[in-house]
């Protein structure tokens, strides 16, 4: 095993374990920091202060968790919610609105043109008498009147049926 797996620091360049010895053989010296020889009012402080780094260091742990529960929460609660979204339902039901005043309005003139070809069936084609002579004029008149007494025999034909029909319920 190598002084690297074992977890051993190793010299830069010489590629074996540093224990101290070879600093010593080059005559190095690493300087020795006592806490002792630190004033009180400095070891406090660096007692202070690797407290507070600890204190710091366990609130932002406590917060990591806190953010991966999170978003572990709103990941469940999104797969529970499935397909629909409050957005893609707001989504929907504009389109519906549309969908529906589009057929609404495709029924209107569908009504609409069945009126006028209703109209355009019973009554005629309306004349064209703002050119006419005095003798298209009463062409046209005779035409509607002879149309109107077509209608009165067919009315009163229809009313006829309807009473027989009335006399024979009440029976």
């Amino acid at each position: 095993m190598s002084a690297r797996m074992r977890g051993n620091r190793v010299c830069a360049g010489a590629g074996r374990a540093c224990g101290g010895y070879a600093r010593r053989v080059r005559g190095e010296r690493r300087p020795r920091v006592s806490r002792r020889a630190l004033p009180p009012a400095q070891r406090q402080s660096a007692t202070v202060a690797r407290a507070k780094k600890a204190k710091q260091a366990e609130i932002d742990r406590k917060r990591a968790e806190v953010r991966k529960r999170m978003e572990e929460a709103s990941k469940a609660k999104k797969a529970k919610k499935g397909f629909m979204t409050p957005e893609r339902k707001k989504k929907l039901r504009l389109l519906l609105r549309k969908k529906a005043a589009e057929e609404l309005k495709k029924e209107q003139e569908r009504k609409a043109a069945e009126r006028r070809r209703i109209i355009e069936e019973r009554c005629g084609r309306p004349k064209n008498i703002d050119d006419a002579n005095e003798d298209a004029i009463s062409r046209v008149c005779k035409e509607y009147h002879t149309r109107i007494g077509k209608l009165e025999d067919e009315k009163f034909d229809l009313e006829y049926i309807v009473k027989r029909k009335d006399m024979e319920v009440a029976k």
